[in-house]
């Protein structure tokens, strides 16, 4: 449950509504309070965000508040969403450093970032996280079917609060499989029109002869 007057207060301690007086954004994030801060539950529109990233960045500290961001990826869907407030994925094995799980034995708030460059969007999410080992079951539903690597444990996010940025800045750039995909359709639509330019030239030249 959260402990906070507003689920927005994760993040606007005193010490950040203080500054934000100073600076003059007080009054506009104080009526989002009004409103009862940030949402928490994990919308359908929110849920469809998240599922279809191939890339997440986690955030987490030790216990010394020493912050660690960690970048994992997948094909669209290793990220699942389990419930209103339950975001799952597979950990791959990487470098075997194990600084997250080290992290989130000692402090387990964390924080996930997403963004989806080709639409200007980005997702911040905070709450905490534990890591799963030896769960064949829920292993083999988070697991993307197909995708060529080894699973080391699970990781489950759960969902405080989460608030979306706007576009100003994000710079627009699309995953190479997704440009690939367009240049193949128009050289498919190009090849259609050659097609069709030389099917009419040779229509316009039988009728010149007759």
């Amino acid at each position: 449950m959260n402990a906070h007057a507003f689920t927005s207060d994760v993040a606007f301690t005193p010490t950040v509504k203080a500054i934000q007086a100073r600076k003059g954004s007080r009054v506009a994030y104080a009526r989002v309070e009004e409103r009862g801060g940030w949402q928490a539950d994990i919308t359908a529109d929110l849920a469809a965000f998240i599922e279809a990233q191939t890339s997440v960045f986690l955030s987490t500290a030790n216990g010394d508040g020493q912050p660690y961001i960690q970048h994992r990826g997948g094909p669209a869907g290793f990220l699942k969403v389990l419930d209103e407030r339950t975001i799952g994925f597979t950990d791959f094995s990487g470098n075997r450093q194990f600084i997250t799980q080290g992290n989130l034995d000692d402090n387990p708030r964390a924080f996930l970032f997403l963004i989806d460059y080709a639409h200007r969007q980005r997702i911040k999410i905070w709450g905490s996280a534990r890591v799963v080992e030896d769960d064949a079951e829920l292993m083999a539903k988070l697991m993307p079917e197909g995708y060529k690597a080894r699973p080391e444990q699970i990781i489950l996010f759960t969902v405080s609060a989460w608030d979306s940025n706007c576009p100003q800045h994000i710079p627009q750039r699309f995953e190479a499989a997704d440009v690939a995909a367009a240049l193949a359709e128009r050289d498919k639509r190009i090849e259609r029109l050659e097609q069709e330019i030389a099917r009419l030239r040779s229509a316009s030249c039988a009728t010149v002869k007759e």
